[in-house]
């Protein structure tokens, strides 16, 4: 087992080092989307699904641990990914991870115009857009972290057994060469 700090690290350019202004700049989208009526439980569910979509263990690891530190509960925790399939989400929380999906993976789903209208039926003018911009917001950061390999070990509060030396290169092949 290798020695972990619990500083944050990152495997390639140090972003918060050599443009600070991008980090602060999504730093002060998420400062704004506090100011808004969004339920924070909501938020923390679209920034996991997002997360498992995208990938990105850092972002995953991160929001779960807040929203365990908030009270949610494991299943529902457990569970984000499959909405669809349970009866533990709210109407505004499913619309919001149907939003979720659609604009995390544009390519596939685009915004539909059917999505859009649940959206509209359950959330306000200003509430669409802040959820709009939390979405854009959570990609932006698994994409930061994906892309630049935050260290998901380095995370505070995350503590789980670290039984594997695989690197995410070694793990797709790219190791091999």
């Amino acid at each position: 087992m290798r020695e972990r700090t619990k500083e944050f690290q990152i495997r390639r350019v140090d972003y918060k080092k050599h443009f600070p202004k991008g980090g602060a700049a999504l730093g002060n989208l998420e400062a704004s989307l506090r100011d808004t009526s969004l339920e924070p439980d909501l938020l923390e569910l679209v920034r996991i699904l997002a997360s498992q979509i995208n990938g990105c263990a850092y972002c995953l690891a991160m929001h779960t641990r807040d929203a365990r530190a908030r009270g949610e509960n494991q299943v529902r925790l457990d569970t984000v990914v499959a909405w669809r399939e349970t009866p533990y989400f709210t109407d505004r929380e499913q619309a919001a991870l149907a939003w979720c999906e659609h604009l995390t993976d544009l390519s596939h789903l685009g915004a539909s115009n059917e999505s859009y209208a649940r959206i509209e039926s359950l959330f306000s003018a200003p509430e669409v857009a802040a959820l709009t911009f939390a979405i854009i917001a959570i990609n932006s950061w698994n994409r930061l972290a994906v892309g630049l390999e935050a260290d998901v070990t380095s995370l505070e509060g995350v503590d789980a057994p670290i039984v594997s030396a695989v690197s995410r290169a070694d793990a797709i092949g790219e190791g091999d060469q």
